[in-house]
């Protein structure tokens, strides 16, 4: 009999290749499987699965992780606001720990010897799926078909035609990721450190152009409603995607530290992810304590390199998580936003837990809560060691 592999499959270049080169060139059965991460409609998972067959798999399965990619993944990146280099959601890295930690888990509910993965040699995905492979099934043999072969896409496509599968070389232009938090856009202008992106190379087409208000509503720092219509958070997200990914909102191209130590560049459109971010941000600003914000900031940054490096599964990444979630107790409220061709502005927020009451007093006016005299005596005992050590030091301080 011949031994079983998982595929990771997407029905993109590298995976149809892979299809091909483990069946007749690696004697295997190949079970296919795609992780909808909620980038797919049904209809495009029909499409892949047609392919899949056609490419000669013996049997191939979907497995829907969108509700858990959320709950475990996504709603700590909006607790965290999660802006990888101040500008990046991590709409791929997210969804890569969420994607090979099912494929891990269809290796053992199917018992294959092996799990394969159309990772190239140049760039994050590689160490994350593996990395995370060799910790939930470091019994199973990880083959990497891409890499090992070192082949570039018009290697790929001329052996898919010599088994008669043609796939177009425009096709294969870009490289298009889809999921709940995110597309990216890899192409040759995103290999320079100085082009961008062409118009027709981004998914979603600019056709809004009249500036449009909503409303989003959090509740304990989860998007819970638009204009007033209760959502489930995933569909709140999808949701507002539709709303305003057509202003060309969200689109940017995000240079960062590869893993392996290289720089990389990646093109993506994000509306929701951004959108999401700023608006739960700027409620944060209004209902948590400085020191809340500030040490929320620095665990948060931690978690997001640490996500981004594919390391999901180690346990600090929990306790992050538990003081991130407890945070949001009063993260409750009303967002405004204004949506405009390629920006957005937030306008303000309303919330019972805002901190800016005026019941104490006005930012620039008065406060209730003391006196003027409070104050000079406060002023002196705050500043009182900085005083004693200038005292103590001098002139020789002042050199």
């Amino acid at each position: 009999m011949k031994k079983k592999v998982v595929l990771a499959f997407s029905g993109g270049l590298d995976t149809s290749f892979c299809c091909i080169h483990l069946a007749e060139d690696r004697n295997l059965e190949v079970h296919s499987v795609i992780v909808n991460t909620g980038g797919f409609s049904d209809e495009e998972l029909q499409e892949i699965e047609k392919r899949a067959y056609a490419l000669g798999v013996a049997s191939h399965a979907v497995v829907d992780e969108t509700e858990s990619y959320y709950d475990g993944c996504i709603k700590y990146l909006i607790f965290g606001n999660v802006l990888k280099n101040a500008t990046y959601p991590l709409s791929v890295s997210a969804e890569r720990v969420s994607q090979a930690t099912a494929i891990a888990n269809y290796v053992k509910k199917i018992g294959a010897d092996y799990v394969a993965h159309g990772s190239t040699g140049a760039g994050n995905d590689q160490v994350r799926f593996d990395m995370i492979f060799n910790i939930l099934i470091p019994g199973v043999e990880i083959i990497t078909p891409i890499r090992d072969l070192k082949l570039s896409r018009e290697a790929e496509i001329e052996y898919l035609a010599k088994h008669g599968v043609e796939y177009s070389a425009e096709k294969a232009r870009y490289s298009i990721n889809k999921g709940l938090w995110g597309t990216s856009v890899g192409g040759k202008e995103t290999l320079t450190s100085n082009e961008t992106l062409p118009e027709s190379a981004w998914p979603t087409q600019v056709s809004e152009t009249e500036a449009k208000r909503i409303e989003l509503t959090f509740d304990k720092g989860e998007l819970v409603a638009i204009d007033g219509e209760k959502l489930h958070p995933v569909v709140a997200i999808q949701k507002l995607q539709a709303i305003a990914q057509p202003f060309g909102i969200g689109r940017d191209i995000h240079v960062g530290d590869t893993i392996i130590g290289i720089k990389g560049r990646v093109g993506f459109e994000a509306a929701a992810p951004i959108i999401i971010i700023k608006a739960h941000h700027t409620l944060e600003k209004h209902t948590l304590t400085k020191w809340q914000l500030s040490w929320k900031e620095q665990l948060s940054s931690f978690y997001g390199n640490w996500l981004h490096e594919g390391q999901f599964h180690d346990p600090v990444m929990r306790n992050i998580e538990a003081f991130l979630a407890d945070t949001q107790k009063v993260v409750s409220g009303k967002v405004f936003v204004e949506l405009l061709p390629y920006r957005f502005q937030i306008i303000g927020i309303e919330s019972n837990h805002d901190l800016m009451s005026n019941k104490f007093g006005s930012y620039g006016e008065m406060n209730n809560a003391w006196s003027g005299d409070d104050v000079k005596g406060f002023s002196k005992i705050f500043g009182n060691q900085v005083m004693i050590w200038h005292k103590v030091n001098g002139e020789e301080a002042e050199s």
